[in-house]
């Protein structure tokens, strides 16, 4: 899916793209090559967010993106960045069988009918999903009626597509596209375990710093994406006040995780957990189909006890996976032995990549 702010730029096929993921605490960036039929990861870099109150300065993030750029010895300019929820709006709405230009400005001027809330002076892109039977279209040609189309859309607003542009070229880059980061999992997904994805119903949560996402892939089909207002931060946090420990001695705990502390952490993860089984919940009774497995990334992913803890709360199996599955490593010394590890707080990067290719 390859939802972008920026649609009057080249769709031509790129060499090199430099994705960068603006994360609340930490920015996460790769370096993708093309190689014939193959994309290859040349180079990831983990660096900490610029710290600011409620809205990042342009000035600073035209130094962050410098320094990003600096770490990945990137020799493109091209950049892609992926944005948060806090900044997009991302549903699924059926529009008429029109182009996609034709899409945005209908959107554009009806949002509190599509969208249910007013967005003025925001800008939309459109992905069209493939119908997946013919059944709908004979009943429609039976009765006279144009079927609707299912459309995911993404919304922004447009100053603030404004603003990371030029933090963007003052940084002496080019900016390529700017695009919703919650569909970056749902995209290296697509890509690493496409059986899975094509025939099947999952769940695929992403624990950021401050939010929490859970995407509902059924059989190749966004249907539902969430923003949940929990992630790490809050988890080592409530850890760390229960045990009366440092935020740093509680960060390494709950990844590492002593089974002595398991209950304490429990009673962190629970509402985690709640807020997530809510979201199947809706989707399962919509569409009465269980939802099968939950794919978990994000640096929270690492802690085995942390996915038994949502496998528990959830009742359905939770497992971390590898975004890179679909990629050629060609990666330097350490970085090529640290990947595995580092693999799951990749996937909004690579995902986004993959979109931006």
């Amino acid at each position: 899916m390859a939802l972008s702010f920026l649609n009057g730029l080249s769709r031509k096929k790129r060499t090199q793209m430099m994705v960068v993921d603006l994360g609340d605490r930490t920015t996460k960036a790769v370096l993708l090559e093309r190689r014939g039929e193959l994309l290859a990861l040349t180079r990831y870099v983990l660096l900490d967010s610029p710290i600011y109150e409620k809205k990042i300065s342009a000035e600073l993030l035209t130094e962050h993106l410098q320094s990003v750029a600096k770490a990945l010895e990137s020799e493109t300019k091209l950049v892609t960045l992926a944005i948060g929820l806090d900044d997009t709006v991302v549903r699924q709405v059926e529009l008429p069988q029109i182009p996609v230009d034709e899409m945005r400005l209908v959107l554009k001027n009806n949002t509190k009918g599509y969208l249910q809330q007013d967005m003025p002076n925001h800008v939309f892109d459109c992905h069209i999903f493939p119908p997946k039977s013919q059944g709908k279209t004979a009943d429609a040609a039976k009765t006279g009626s144009i079927p609707k189309l299912k459309v995911l859309v993404a919304g922004m607003k447009q100053q603030l597509i404004d603003d990371f542009q030029t933090a963007i070229k003052d940084a002496g880059l080019i900016p390529d596209h700017i695009v919703p980061g919650i569909i970056g999992p749902v995209n290296a997904f697509e890509m690493s375990l496409p059986e899975v994805f094509a025939n099947e119903s999952v769940a695929l949560v992403d624990i950021g710093f401050k939010h929490s996402s859970v995407c509902v892939v059924d059989r190749g089909e966004l249907v539902l994406s969430r923003m949940v207002n929990i992630g790490g931060d809050k988890l080592t946090a409530g850890l760390a006040e229960a045990m009366s420990i440092t935020y740093a001695e509680a960060e390494g705990i709950k990844v590492g995780m002593a089974p002595e502390v398991q209950a304490m952490l429990e009673a962190q993860v629970q509402p985690l957990g709640r807020e997530l089984r809510a979201s199947l919940d809706f989707f399962e009774h919509q569409q009465d189909r269980p939802v099968s497995q939950v794919y978990v990334t994000g640096g929270s992913a690492q802690s085995e006890m942390i996915l038994q803890m949502l496998h528990t709360e959830l009742i359905v199996d939770c497992k971390t996976w590898n975004p890179t599955a679909s990629l050629q490593l060609a990666l330097p010394g350490q970085q090529a032995v640290e990947i595995e590890h580092i693999g799951p707080q990749l996937s909004v990067a690579i995902g986004t990549a993959l979109a931006a290719f």
